[in-house]
């Protein structure tokens, strides 16, 4: 059975920082993307980075998400992170992470990144908290 588990949400003050975990286990190989996403009160949720075995490890961001946000992986490829500096209010919110076999990270003609929303396999979401 694959499940997909975050961890490693909290409350921090405007300009701190926070590193997330996403561990996926179940998969039969390690061909799988694995993208994050949040979802703030009363908004959708949003995609935010991507990595995958498909695209040799490379990573991709939503244009927002660029300079602040960092996605990378374990050495071992089974736990991967989302960094999170210079954080404000506005990044209060659930983040997701995803998994989808078999597939590298979905982008547009010219390269940049599409988070699509139909990931196969979702976590329950670690909760981003930011105060002043």
């Amino acid at each position: 059975e694959v499940q997909v588990v975050e961890s490693g949400g909290g409350s921090v003050q405007i300009g701190g920082s926070l590193k997330l975990s996403c561990t996926a286990s179940g998969f039969t190989s390690d061909d799988y993307a694995i993208a994050w996403f949040r979802q703030a009160p009363g908004g959708e949720r949003e995609g935010i980075a991507c990595t995958s075995h498909a695209d040799d490890y490379s990573t991709f961001y939503v244009e927002s998400a660029e300079g602040r946000f960092t996605i990378s992986s374990d050495t071992a490829k089974t736990t991967f992170y989302l960094e999170l500096k210079s954080l404000e209010p506005e990044d209060t919110a659930l983040y997701y992470c995803a998994a989808e076999p078999y597939t590298g990270c979905s982008r547009y003609n010219d390269d940049t990144y599409y988070a699509h929303q139909n990931m196969q396999y979702w976590g329950k979401g670690t909760q981003v908290t930011v105060s002043s």
